[in-house]
């Protein structure tokens, strides 16, 4: 994870619980993790304040999260102290289960990382999918190259063949698409692939 969108979290960790709290549900992404997800151990990265660990588990995921920042885990605690969330960064994601997951949720996180970073990260996510297991995978679009925002948070650009390379033949891709997000108003790319049960070759 970039370490000045990291310190932006860890600074600002309770105005955007609210903003995104205060946001229109993502009622398009759930959409989809209900159309792809099957039951079963389920895992957000980048789990941020909680939301959609919440929204798994009301839906009957056993869902858990894991976040970056300390500050951000500390308020999805608070805001739903039934629900299990841990601090992890990728692309280590030390202390996070590897072949434990039947779905795996990343949306909007992968912009965040300094782009030595994106193909371990990817690989990572892969990594923690049971064999036949599901990811999900978004990011915002940077249409004018890597930028930051007011609180330096880093947008960077993530291609999507570069995405479409890193997955390799490990997955099978179930859904893609770019468009605006109902919940951010933001343009995201959006990614859904199958783990195979053996890699091609």
């Amino acid at each position: 994870m970039d370490r000045t969108t990291l310190d932006a979290y860890d600074r600002h960790a309770a105005d955007y619980a609210r903003e995104w709290a205060e946001q229109p549900a993502p009622d398009d992404m759930y959409a989809l993790l209900e159309r792809y997800f099957e039951p079963g151990s389920t895992v957000d990265i980048g789990c941020g304040a909680g939301r959609d660990v919440a929204w798994l588990a009301s839906r009957g995921f056993d869902a858990c999260g894991y976040d970056g920042s300390a500050s951000l885990v500390a308020e999805a605690r608070r805001g739903h102290p039934a629900l299990r969330f841990e601090q992890a960064l990728l692309p280590a994601l030390a202390g996070v289960p590897s072949g434990a997951f039947r779905n795996v949720l990343c949306e909007t996180v992968i912009m965040h990382l300094p782009s030595q970073d994106v193909d371990a990260a990817l690989a990572r996510l892969v990594e923690l999918l049971a064999p036949g297991g599901t990811l999900y995978l978004s990011w915002r679009v940077a249409s004018d190259g890597a930028q930051r925002d007011g609180r330096g948070r880093l947008y960077a650009v993530v291609e999507p063949a570069r995405v479409h390379a890193a997955l390799g033949d490990a997955c099978d891709v179930l859904f893609e698409q770019e468009k605006v997000s109902e919940s951010s108003g933001k343009c995201v790319r959006r990614l859904v692939v199958r783990k195979r049960a053996r890699a091609a070759g």
